[in-house]
């Protein structure tokens, strides 16, 4: 609905014109999506926008199209719903990644309000599935905001998470007749206050530890090696991440290392392959306790809680491993919600006083 609380004329508008919202700057936060329910149909929706964005997967559409339609999506929505059912929010009916990615909006929306008032409105949207970026959009100019902060929720850069996030903007912005100015927040990847809250969680969950883990693993979603050699900088920026938060802790190399999961088709991905690498780790080098962290994820979702708490906690326990630690996501913690927030507010500049 439209916020027509402070909504006044133009100056100088003849009698008949229409009402106008409030000026305000918006600042949507962005994920990468959420199947609505885990039924086969559900699910068959979700995984078919998010496999048919060029960004994902880039075969050529004659090529691709007719495998995924056909074959694919015959069969996974059945294995993906399975997984997802093993996480899903029963009290909420939705998924993990919806009921963070909520708390963190509302956490930074009290940040913003201590600071702007009323003139910051925050939301949140999905690049696939709801809320659509579209429709958070088009809600955002029917309340007035003509200057709108668009933040994709990755700290590193990929053509197929922050890209592709950036490109939806953009097409609802086309949607727009009078489009507000626009801007889009960099990859925060190595944002002090970032490293600074991945510390800490690292710092508390091994506190709680009888034994400290010999290793911890930086596991980062992957992508098709290719996509390196073609230019995109994700591999170099999760590279330094875990370097930053190497040195923040003050530890040894040989005490953290990175890793990458989630690898899909026939393609070489970036390397080490996380559910490999942990298998490796306790076969060859007698690595028994070990911990994994994802410091690609804003927050924990079916590649954390169900693909590194299950896929690669067995790959690693099977190789003979005993300890398996995870460290969660930031998701609304408190460093995190701050560290957001900085960032926000250093985007914010020139348009708020």
């Amino acid at each position: 609905m439209r916020d027509m609380t402070q909504a006044t004329c133009p100056a100088h508008a003849p009698a008949d014109h229409p009402t106008l919202p409030a000026e305000k700057v918006g600042v949507l936060l962005a994920n990468l999506g959420t199947p609505d329910a885990t039924d086969y149909w559900s699910m068959r929706r979700y995984l078919s926008e998010f496999l048919s964005d060029k960004r994902v997967i880039d075969y050529p559409a004659w090529k691709w199209q007719p495998l995924l339609q056909l074959i694919i999506l015959s069969k996974r929505p059945f294995t993906s719903g399975a997984a997802y059912r093993t996480i899903w929010n029963t009290e909420a009916d939705e998924s993990p990644l919806m009921t963070i990615t909520r708390d963190q909006t509302a956490r930074i929306a009290e940040q913003m309000k201590q600071r702007y008032g009323t003139a910051v409105k925050v939301d949140f949207c999905m690049r696939y599935g709801n809320p659509s970026t579209r429709s958070k959009v088009r809600e955002m100019v029917e309340a007035g905001c003509r200057k709108i902060l668009f933040f994709p929720l990755y700290p590193q850069y990929a053509g197929a998470t922050s890209a592709t996030a950036n490109d939806q903007f953009f097409r609802a912005l086309m949607d727009e007749k009078w489009q507000p100015t626009a801007r889009i927040v960099d990859p925060y990847f190595a944002h002090p206050a970032y490293i600074e809250g991945l510390a800490q969680s690292v710092e508390r969950k091994y506190a709680e530890l009888e034994s400290r883990p010999e290793i911890l693993v930086c596991s980062y979603h992957g992508l098709p090696r290719r996509y390196l050699l073609e230019g995109d900088p994700y591999h170099c920026q999760c590279q330094k991440t875990t370097r930053l938060l190497k040195e923040r802790l003050g530890w040894a190399d040989t005490e953290i290392t990175t890793t990458f999961q989630s690898q899909f088709g026939s393609e070489v991905w970036l390397q080490p392959y996380t559910v490999e690498e942990v298998a490796r780790l306790a076969r060859e080098d007698g690595k028994k306790n070990i911990a994994v962290i994802a410091p690609a994820f804003s927050a924990d979702c079916i590649e954390t809680l169900e693909e590194i708490n299950e896929e690669i906690r067995e790959s690693f326990e099977h190789a003979g491993g005993k300890t398996f630690t995870y460290v969660p996501c930031l998701n609304d913690d408190e460093a995190h919600i701050a560290a957001l927030s900085t960032v926000i507010e250093e985007n914010l500049g020139g348009w708020l006083a």
